[in-house]
């Protein structure tokens, strides 16, 4: 992360507002790590604003936002910085979703950096606007500001006390030179009242009334429902269709063929059908008659791809990461160690299915996107509709989850150019099925681990060598050059010692689209390494837990490969989590015949996360009993909302474990819905607790860094309960037997 969260002088903005002065505030936050290929698709503009704070007469203050909500808390944690800067009630701040423009605003949600990215941010702009109130109040009173003090949204000076509101203060206030950035006083952390203290979410009472509105229950007068009929194949294209009995379905109002291209997706053809309501719309296309060009992706299937990553493990792989002779101390070593893993691809399954609602006029358009990337969403309504973006006004909306599925703009295309052909507005709506069989997934991977142990039980070489369909590969041609890079993460920062390290990457090639998936990465990286280093600790006969502590060996901050930007991993915060999750999960404590436990660390996202499952396992059917989380992600906003995620992310990772397969045959998905692709259900669920490290540290990533860690600790604990290795997701009753 680099140093461009700075706020400059030039970034500040003092302006009226009609019926008395306002103090507004506008900067930068950073701009965080999230995937390149996304920054690609985005329209970028020149040194835009990604918030403002506005203080206005009423004492409201007010945080206009360019983040998406999609249930991780931003709304929530983003402005108790704000609050605890500014030292105002929590009850007097407010958010606001900002308008996507890009000349004001830099949008974009995603890798888990919205806090990050905006910790000193906030906390100056709240410590310049509130050095500003202290300054307009000391001079009304004719005192030193050194006498006055900002608490609860007043200033207060004297005794006895006499006290001015922030909103009486504002319209002085904007007249006052504005402080320098680089040194104005930021509270003591001692001193803080609201950060770290559980806080209720700011959008909950919508949510749980119902006032809240998602993409979903977007409506705009004379507003049509679209469906859209796809190849099942992908990359097919549309050979002929009859529309004589859609059309005839009541309350269906239009059929309209499309080609998607540019900004928004890859070239594909679809088929809308525009009806009054979405259940006209939906059995207006299943009574379309369709034919289709299936393409070569017809023959592509998850066996060949299987057989394709054994053909590539056979061989070498294009090198990586090699340091030391690891080939040479394998091909030598007495007590060497050999696994294979594979991973299957897997959906986003958010619980909102892909929807976007666009109105285009020949003077502009309006759209209302539950979009992780406003800008991408303006930009590819703009390509379609012919129309400059600033012509174009994306309201961003609530999302009933993301995952990473919402920075793509497949969806949006296609309701801009159903929108544009109709002349209507129009809803895209994607069904359940639509959302299982053309998402972008994570990719499929496979994994041949190696290493060697000395005669003192030391991990004397390690090889990780990966084949998989990778993200960058699918995303444009530098990526095919280095198709490795997104694939391994800190899965090739491995925090365990060895003098001797190799790693190696053949690309699998396969049609099916990829993309970023919670975690991306860290979830088949933490469930490969972690699960390795169980079985070199079986191997060395050392307690799982003791051998780690080993390997991770002394405090030191080690680098993250190909990451030089990027804050080092810093073992002693890991060996802390690992040590306080084995403290809380009764690490070493008997167990009866038939459960186990098993624990796993990963760092991800600068976060440092470790996990003790624990586990029965009973005729071959295993439950997860219980789930202990250490979590260090730098000092806690808000905590409950961390707990929240980190439970989010545990139920996330464990569908990978007990279901999450989408299996490919004649180039389609085989799964269409939740009937054939099983989500966890409540007595599926453990018990799941979450211990937050109150650190100091500067904050980092929550929403994904709880993920890597569950598929291992649980495979790990089943290997204690029964002696079976499990390594392929998902679990299958043949690995039990």
């Amino acid at each position: 992360m680099g140093n461009s969260s700075a706020v400059t002088r030039r970034d500040f903005l003092k302006t009226g507002a009609a019926g008395g002065a306002a103090l507004v505030i506008g900067f930068h936050l950073s701009p965080l790590a999230l995937a390149d290929q996304a920054q690609d698709q985005e329209k970028k503009s020149i040194n835009p604003l990604d918030a403002w704070v506005r203080i206005t007469p009423d004492n409201r203050v007010t945080l206009i936002l360019g983040k998406s909500e999609m249930g991780q808390g931003i709304m929530t944690a983003l402005p108790m910085i704000l609050a605890e800067e500014l030292c105002v009630d929590w009850k007097q701040v407010s958010v606001e979703q900002a308008p996507t423009n890009p000349k004001i605003y830099q949008h974009g949600t995603g890798g888990s950096g919205s806090v990050a990215g905006s910790w000193l941010p906030l906390r100056r702009a709240g410590a310049a606007a509130r050095e500003m109130l202290v300054a307009a109040a000391a001079q009304k009173w004719e005192v030193s500001p050194d006498t006055c003090e900002a608490r609860d949204g007043q200033v207060v000076h004297g005794n006895p006390k006499r006290y001015l509101s922030y909103g009486e203060l504002v319209q002085a206030a904007a007249k006052l030179p504005i402080p320098n950035l680089n040194t104005v006083p930021l509270k003591n952390s001692n001193d803080f009242t609201l950060v770290g203290h559980d806080t209720r979410r700011f959008e909950a009472r919508d949510k749980t009334t119902g006032a809240a509105m998602f993409g979903i229950d977007s409506r705009v007068p004379g507003m049509l429902f679209a469906v859209v009929a796809r190849c099942p194949v992908f990359g097919g294209e549309l050979a002929s269709f009859d529309v004589t009995k859609a059309k005839a379905v009541p309350g269906v109002r239009d059929v309209i063929p499309f080609k998607t291209s540019g900004r928004g997706a890859s070239v594909s053809d679809g088929i809308a059908v525009l009806a009054d309501n979405s259940w006209a719309a939906i059995q207006g296309r299943n009574a379309l008659e369709v034919k289709w060009n299936e393409g070569p992706a017809a023959k592509e299937s998850s066996a060949e791809l299987h057989r394709a990553f054994l053909a590539n493990a056979a061989k070498p792989g294009s090198v990586v990461r090699n340091e030391g002779h690891a080939d040479a101390v394998l091909a030598s070593s007495p007590k060497r160690i050999e696994a294979a893993y594979e991973l299957p691809f897997a959906p986003h399954a958010c619980m909102e299915p892909m929807n976007c609602t666009v109105h285009i006029r020949p003077d502009g358009a309006e759209a209302w996107v539950p979009t992780q990337a406003p800008q991408w969403a303006q930009a590819v309504i703009a390509e379609a509709a012919k129309l400059p973006p600033e012509k174009v006004t994306v309201h961003t909306t609530l999302m009933g989850g993301g995952f990473g599925r919402r920075y793509q703009a497949d969806f949006v295309m296609e309701a801009a150019q159903v929108a544009k052909a109709s002349g209507k507005p129009v809803m895209v709506l994607w069904t359940r099925e639509d959302d299982m069989q053309h998402d972008f997934y994570r990719p499929a991977s496979y994994h041949k681990m190696q290493g060697a142990l000395d005669a003192q039980g030391n991990l004397a070489a390690w090889k990780h060598f990966q084949t998989s369909t990778s993200i960058a590969a699918k995303w444009n041609q530098d990526g095919r050059e280095k198709p490795w890079e997104g694939e391994f993460g800190t899965g090739a920062t491995i925090a365990y010692t060895t003098p001797n390290l190799r790693i190696e990457y053949t690309l699998a090639e396969s049609s099916v689209p990829r993309a970023w998936w919670r975690s991306v990465e860290h979830s088949s990286s933490g469930f490969v390494v972690e699960s390795f280093v169980d079985e070199l600790a079986a191997a060395a006969g050392q307690d799982p837990l003791a051998f780690r502590l080993k390997l991770i060996g002394g405090d030191r901050k080690i680098p993250q490969f190909g990451e030089d930007k990027e804050p080092p991993l810093d073992t002693a915060r890991l060996k802390g989590v690992l040590r306080l999750a084995a403290s809380k999960g009764d690490w070493g404590k008997p167990l009866a015949k038939g459960m186990g436990r098993g624990i796993a660390t990963f760092y991800s996202f600068n976060s440092y996360t470790a996990a003790v499952a624990e586990v029965s396992v009973k005729d071959n059917a295993v439950q997860l009993l219980r789930l202990v989380y250490a979590v260090d992600c730098g000092r806690p906003i808000n905590p409950d909302g961390i707990r929240a995620q980190v439970e989010s992310a545990a139920i996330y990772g464990l569908s990978a474990v007990l279901h999450d397969a989408i299996t490919i045959s004649g180039g389609r998905v085989e799964q269409s819905n939740f009937h054939d692709y099983q989500m966890p259900r409540i007595h599926e669920t453990p018990k799941t607790e979450v211990h937050v490290v109150m650190s100091k540290e500067a904050p980092t990533g929550i929403g994904e860094p709880g993920l890597p860690v569950v598929a291992p600790a649980m495979c790990n604990a089943i290997y204690a309960a029964t002696g079976k290795r499990i390594r392929r997701l998902p679990l299958r009753n043949e690995d039990l037997a």
